[in-house]
């Protein structure tokens, strides 16, 4: 061949190959890094749930401390709890981030309903009702 043939050679294609696949695996690793914070997510919406729940319960057996304990326990870290009684009527909500706020703009929330046991009602007078909505706010 002459030294004209040579240059009128096809552009070289070596390396277009290492190219599409550090393309292609850095979008597989976005998209599992999506799919991992959203199933941290979920597992996050679970706890807050069985937080909730956990806290009605304990409230309407006459255990408020004991309910924050168990529902800042078994919540996502730095969630927000508040606990309400009205009358025999006991409300919990738990609120977090998810993911310890990786996803901003995302929040968390679970919610329960109690009533308050007969046994536990029966067995609360006035002083003791206002000293257990009192514990219930968060104050001592």
């Amino acid at each position: 061949m002459s030294a004209t043939g040579r240059d009128r050679r096809k552009p070289d294609d070596r390396g277009m190959v290492t190219v599409e696949a550090a393309i292609a695996l850095a979008s597989f690793v976005l998209v599992l890094g999506f799919a991992l914070c959203g199933l941290a997510a979920a597992a996050d919406q679970v706890r807050c749930v069985d937080a909730a729940r956990e806290a009605a319960r304990l409230v309407a057996r006459g255990e408020p401390d004991r309910a924050r304990a168990a529902a800042a326990r078994i919540a996502p870290a730095g969630a927000d709890i508040s606990i309400g009684v009205d009358g025999d009527h006991i409300r919990v909500d738990v609120r977090a981030s998810p993911v310890g706020g990786l996803l901003p703009g995302l929040r968390l929330h679970g919610e329960a309903f109690a009533g308050m046991s007969e046994r536990a009602s029966e067995s609360v007078s006035q002083g003791d009702r206002e000293r257990l909505d009192r514990a219930c706010e968060g104050r001592s």
